[in-house]
């Protein structure tokens, strides 16, 4: 592996963990000076504990933050050509810094809005029909963690279909959204689907 590909390699993750460590609902809920959703509720830096603490604008300015932040790095991986691995690592390194943030004890969220921003620069169609996915879920079983297993899921045989050359790096992504929701599992399985998402 050619020198300059390593450098620019462990750079741009750096930046995708640092930027993934910017927890939109720690940052919004304090601008709008309202209580830290990780003390209330289930306890969980997401879009699902924000509306269900703070309703929808809220939880919305979470969803754009956590979409978007790695975005501009994810966008130097592509301008630098990247190969698609190296591409998803960096992503890859978006999603770890949100879900173990270093400033937070390395408890954060489920990575559910980070992996649909990364996927949106690297496999946007992906990213739109997974996310139709979770909506049209989400609505009819009224249950984020049951929207958010199933996308993941579906998500590695999607990016087959419309993103091969990406499609190693989605089940990555996929599998580590899977890993962060095994509580959700475990829960969903003891107490049937009428819970609410993390």
């Amino acid at each position: 592996m050619p020198d300059a590909l390593v450098l620019a390699l462990v750079v741009l993750a750096g930046l995708g963990y640092a930027c993934g460590t910017l927890l939109g609902a720690v940052w919004v809920c304090r601008l709008a000076g309202v209580a830290d959703p990780r003390v209330s509720g289930s306890g969980n830096p997401g879009f699902s504990n924000v509306l269900r603490l703070h309703g929808a604008r809220l939880a919305l300015a979470t969803l754009s933050v956590d979409a978007a932040k790695g975005m501009p790095v994810l966008w130097l991986a592509r301008a630098a050509e990247l190969p698609p691995w190296a591409q998803g690592v960096v992503g890859f390194g978006v999603l770890l810094g949100h879900s173990y943030p270093l400033w937070y004890g390395f408890r954060g969220g489920k990575a559910v809005a980070s992996a649909f921003g990364v996927l949106l620069v690297l496999a946007p169609w992906v990213a739109l029909s997974c996310a139709t996915l979770w909506a049209l879920l989400a609505w009819r079983v009224r249950t984020a963690a049951v929207a958010s297993l199933t996308s993941a899921l579906a998500a590695p045989l999607l990016g087959l279909w419309l993103a091969p050359e990406y499609a190693g790096v989605i089940g990555v992504l996929a599998a580590l959204v899977w890993l962060r929701h095994a509580w959700n599992i475990r829960r969903l399985g003891r107490n049937g689907p009428d819970l609410g998402g993390r």
